[in-house]
């Protein structure tokens, strides 16, 4: 039934907008890349996920080339992006599943990591290649743990959050970047911030919508 309704959402978005004009160009800033440092332990949460789910967890044998962003890409963003922020109702862990943090893919209903695994997933399967979709461990405005999605690509890192449908460079999103899955392997973590003690912080995010 997961997979069936997976599916159907994929099915409406890519046909969503059809006949729209695609994005003629795409935002920049002065920091349109993130700075990683060393390796850092992964979240708590993405470890049981990978061991429940491998397959989603293994690395590409091949390493691809920084993501060139066209205009057919981008508009594909915006509209995964839009249409799962629609799609599935904002529930933290504890009140969905019985447990304060608990990474699924999103069917209807789910918190920032589960809907992120949704959009990895439709976007994985629309022929972005693994390595430029990194799951991304932020501290938002208010200090709170929050979980994004960063599209890595050769024009800059591109942020897609469930808490708004524009997709925005990562430094200008307002949140503290404090780890992200390495290129090389997924299941390695590497730090975006030079104080390690920082990002090895045992960070919850299944509480946040």
């Amino acid at each position: 039934m997961m997979r069936k309704t997976i599916f159907l959402l994929a099915v409406a978005i890519l046909g969503w907008g059809a006949g729209q004009p695609l994005a003629s160009s795409v935002k920049q800033s002065n920091s349109v890349t993130a700075k990683e440092y060393r390796q850092t332990p992964p979240p708590i949460g993405y470890v049981a996920y990978c061991a429940r789910n491998p397959v989603d967890c293994r690395a590409e044998e091949t390493v691809v080339r920084p993501l060139d962003l066209t205009a057919e890409r981008w508009a594909l963003l915006i509209k995964v992006n839009s249409a799962v922020n629609a799609a599935i109702a904002p529930i933290n862990d504890q009140d969905l599943y019985g447990e304060p943090e608990y990474w699924t893919v999103a069917t209807d209903a789910g918190d920032c990591e589960d809907i992120l695994l949704l959009k990895r997933r439709i976007l994985h399967a629309s022929g972005f290649p693994m390595q430029s979709l990194r799951i991304t461990v932020v501290l938002d405005e208010t200090g709170a743990g929050h979980a994004v999605l960063t599209v890595t690509t050769s024009q800059g890192d591109y942020v897609l959050d469930n808490r708004r449908n524009d997709i925005r460079l990562w430094g200008d999103t307002g949140y503290k970047f404090l780890k992200r899955q390495s290129a090389r392997d997924p299941n390695l973590w590497v730090s975006l911030v030079k104080d390690e003690a920082v990002a090895r912080r045992s960070i919850q995010v299944g509480s946040d919508r």
